[in-house]
């Protein structure tokens, strides 16, 4: 779904990180020095069975260090906070969305950066002998899956936890054609927005992109919110449809997808289709900064009432963050996250797949966001990313389509944990 919730921290100290995470959901980190060479590239490129039987006795792993220095610590199904009660028919939806995106896969290709993680084969393998368990006998899936699989608690620091914020998709009122209600644009990608991948001038910056426009023989940035909003792309024919509300319009940029009640009441899906490549900055720490609300109160809602509140300030506090999300309208199931299949709410989680693969399945350890002393664990799929979502336990919860979908989001901000559920060596067919 690639919201622009990609907050650029992971820290536990910001409590605006679900807008952050919220405004840049697949937008890759960048460094300058690589910037510098891509662009250089660029101009030069421009120019030229019984299942039991199946499940053979296996012996815990040492700990695994991961990328940057995170870990991969073993341990027992009996150390999941809250495993025995797992409903893990509620989460099969969503594990064979991923299972048929694998199959179009290599299965000798690797499917994460760490060798037990394993191979794509590994877990078509896996996904397939899955399929095979009677729908409800929730018993025999259990025992599938501890004989098959083994439990990594995901280590990046001391302490072993990150963050954990949310996501929704939200509901705008628009029309196909602007008047005095509608009149926000919702733009599609421009022909000019170029994007460079630049893992592929190096294994060094893989999963890192930069974006922007050429201008003679110069890449340049691409138009910032403040100039796209002031009418620069006016004129082009990339609007797709029109809003009532800038500031609708510009949490819809903040989630990355949404649907649009049309007068006639009918739904118009939209989603994901680029972005500015512009760095995204958290209006709501910027609130912060300027004292306008305490840090304690940062959430979804109260920067939205701020806005709102603030109808002369809004534009200009909203220019601060210059990312800006292009999109497209989605038929059928979605929304639609980075590993191309409908996010399932409640089930479906932004990771920073640097650390986790999407696809695995991830045990999750966290709060509930409406009552922070209940505990919320429960057993989710890595489907999409997120600009914002950066570190070894940063995740980033969908919570589904609608306002009290928004209002579960909104507060989602707490510390978690992440298991990650990886193929035990030596039980799982690789063909």
């Amino acid at each position: 779904m690639t919201h622009d919730l990609q907050t650029q921290t992971g820290s536990l100290s910001l409590p605006a990180a679900p807008i952050d995470a919220l405004n840049n959901r697949r937008a890759p980190g960048r460094r300058l020095a690589a910037f510098s060479a891509a662009v250089s590239l660029l101009l030069l490129l421009t120019a030229c069975a019984e299942l039991a039987s199946q499940f053979p006795a296996t012996s815990t792993p040492a700990p695994r260090e991961g990328p940057e220095g995170s870990v991969l610590r073993p341990v027992t199904w009996q150390e999941l906070p809250g495993w025995n009660g797992v409903d893990i028919q509620s989460a099969l939806p969503a594990f064979f969305k991923s299972c048929d995106t694998l199959a179009k896969r290599k299965p000798d290709a690797a499917f994460g950066p760490k060798p037990e993680m394993g191979t794509v084969g590994d877990w078509t393998g896996l996904c397939d002998q899955m399929r095979r368990i009677p729908a409800g006998d929730r018993t025999k899936q259990k025992y599938f899956l501890e004989s098959r699989l083994q439990a990594y608690r995901v280590i990046g620091d001391d302490s072993g936890e990150g963050l954990i914020t949310g996501y929704y998709e939200p509901e705008l009122h628009g029309a196909w054609a602007p008047d005095h209600t509608y009149r926000v644009p919702i733009y599609s990608r421009p022909k000019d927005l170029l994007t460079v991948k630049l893992g592929d001038f190096g294994p060094e910056l893989k999963d890192q992109t930069i974006a922007g426009r050429l201008v003679g023989d110069k890449f340049l940035p691409y138009h910032n919110r403040a100039a796209i909003d002031g009418g620069i792309l006016a004129g082009r024919q990339l609007e797709i449809l029109w809003v009532t509300s800038p500031i609708d319009a510009f949490f819809l940029h903040v989630q990355g997808s949404g649907k649009i009640l049309l007068p006639d009441g009918a739904h118009v899906r939209v989603g994901y289709a680029g972005r500015n490549g512009r760095p995204y900055t958290a209006i709501g720490r910027e609130l912060v900064r300027r004292k306008a609300i305490a840090r304690e109160d940062v959430t979804l809602q109260s920067i939205r009432d701020w806005l709102k509140a603030n109808p002369l300030s809004a534009g200009e506090l909203m220019a601060t963050n210059e990312s800006y999300i292009f999109f497209r309208v989605v038929e059928g199931d979605g929304p639609i996250g980075a590993q191309g299949v409908p996010l399932t709410a409640g089930r479906s989680l932004a990771v920073d797949r640097r650390y986790v693969p999407l696809g695995a399945p991830v045990w999750l350890e966290t709060h509930d966001p409406i009552d922070p002393k209940r505990p919320l664990r429960r057993l989710v799929v890595a489907q999409d990313t997120g600009s914002a979502i950066k570190g070894p336990v940063r995740g980033d919860l969908f919570f589904g389509f609608g306002a009290e979908a928004g209002a579960k989001a909104g507060r989602m901000k707490h510390p978690g944990r992440y298991y990650l559920l990886l193929p035990r060596k030596n039980t799982v067919p690789s063909g």
